[in-house]
């Protein structure tokens, strides 16, 4: 009884543990001088811009290094695509900055912007094909007059 009297269930060690990674942020002290020196000089070399409030500073280097510099991400900036040359000449814009270099970034990006939105539906596409094959059921039974099992 001695031995297990001053033991803790595992659940408790967990949640006290996930209460701590929660929120690391909670124990620093923002007034540090080496904090806000270390902050500033992560913040110049990522080129993320200042703030005066250096916790804000520290989730925006976050959020940066969560989205652009993960093993993922940097796998899939590394692969080139290799597309057919393009003539903006061909397509229309739609509408007239009156500067031709605004023209033919607007150009660029709503080419950009089609190329996405041609992903995300091949995406939607196979999302709607693997749903189907799960719940859709082709078998018909005449008989019964019923589609179906």
């Amino acid at each position: 009884a001695d031995k297990y009297k001053d033991s803790t269930p595992d659940g408790a060690k967990n949640a006290d543990n996930t209460a701590k990674n929660a929120e690391p942020l909670i124990n620093l002290d923002v007034n540090n001088p080496d904090f806000k020196a270390g902050v500033m000089a992560l913040a110049n070399l990522l080129q993320i811009q200042r703030h005066d409030d250096y916790l804000v500073m520290l989730k925006a280097i976050r959020i940066l290094v969560q989205e652009r510099l993960t093993q993922d991400a940097i796998a899939k900036a590394s692969q080139s695509k290799e597309g057919l040359p393009v003539a903006l000449e061909k397509h229309i814009l739609g509408f007239d900055t009156g500067d031709a270099v605004i023209n033919e970034a607007a150009q660029i990006l709503r080419l950009l912007h089609i190329e996405e939105l041609r992903e995300l539906q091949t995406k939607i596409n196979e999302a709607i094909v693997a749903v189907q094959a799960i719940i859709a059921d082709p078998k018909t039974d005449h008989r019964l007059g019923k589609v179906g099992r």
